[in-house]
């Protein structure tokens, strides 16, 4: 990470009261599956109508990893957060370190993944192929060093927004590794605890009326929390449809479809939606997770 880019995070999350743990980590040794660079991205230009200010990196290679710890009562439990931007870009304020800091409060430690952007026109691969498998080195890094956070392993869960939540919803239903194992970190689990997806990007497949084949929920799919909006065109029917299959499948499982508040909302309020009060219900949520 660029010096500029480590100087801007500490200076945004500090402003917050959010602290952030040290340098971030790699969760890949050195290279990672398929690439011959070790960029960890640029920042864009900050957009004049962000108010506040919303980052976004592109031109990620070597994906890092931000730790967070919380703000108080720290319980073991931790959430990987993949945030969202459209698989050309990260967002990790925005869809990151914000609800870093929301969730924080409830004692669990969040570890915010810059996953691997898209290289090119994106035509040679699918786009969610690098992110998954980024995913699933995180959440088997974070078990690998659950000593170090003072975390339970069994209660590591994750956070994806959007793009972010494509991908997650292939993380909480995938049978097995994106990639070949490479040391003893891939000896641990890849699959979450938990899971919180937020308006998950892109799940429904309209040509055949169902979601993506890449997402097939079974009874070992995790406990699930939902959110989206009834006018986000990216749309909610991916959100009812992996809702249904894991109610099928005898899953805990909640959703939320808010009428309106569109798409790229992150923990934020719109005007003249209740959509900002979605991480109030995902509290309630993870409150039952802490006495699982």
């Amino acid at each position: 990470m660029s010096l500029f880019l480590r100087a801007l995070l500490l200076a945004t999350f500090s402003a917050g009261g959010l602290t952030l743990a040290d340098e971030p980590v790699f969760v890949w040794p050195d290279l990672a599956p398929g690439e011959s660079e070790r960029a960890t991205g640029t920042m864009l230009p900050m957009r004049p109508q962000d108010n506040p200010p919303i980052m976004r990196i592109e031109n990620i290679r070597r994906p890092p990893m931000n730790v967070y710890p919380p703000s108080k009562n720290a319980n073991g439990m931790a959430l990987l957060i993949l945030p969202g931007g459209g698989f050309g870009r990260v967002v990790p304020n925005l869809e990151g370190s914000e609800a870093a800091e929301i969730f924080g409060q409830l004692g669990i430690t969040s570890f915010v993944l810059n996953y691997r952007t898209r290289i090119g026109d994106g035509k040679h691969e699918p786009d969610w192929k690098r992110p998954l498998q980024d995913a699933q080195r995180a959440m088997r890094w974070i078990r690998a060093n659950a000593s170090k956070w003072d975390l339970d392993r069994d209660k590591i869960g994750l956070l994806a927004f959007s793009a972010g939540g494509q991908v997650g919803a292939m993380l909480i239903t995938a049978d097995e590794a994106a990639y070949e194992p490479i040391d003893q970190i891939d000896e641990h689990s890849f699959r979450p605890d938990y899971a919180m997806l937020v308006y998950p990007w892109r799940m429904y497949d309209s040509e055949t009326d169902a979601l993506l084949p890449q997402i097939k929920v079974t009874s070992d799919t995790p406990p699930t929390f939902i959110v989206h909006t009834h006018d986000d065109n990216s749309t909610s029917l991916g959100a009812v449809l992996l809702y249904a299959d894991i109610k099928r499948a005898g899953v805990p499982a909640e959703l939320h479809v808010y009428e309106n508040g569109g798409h790229g909302y992150g923990t934020r309020a719109r005007p003249d939606s209740n959509i900002g009060t979605w991480p109030d219900r995902a509290k309630d949520w993870l409150q039952r997770r802490m006495s699982d």
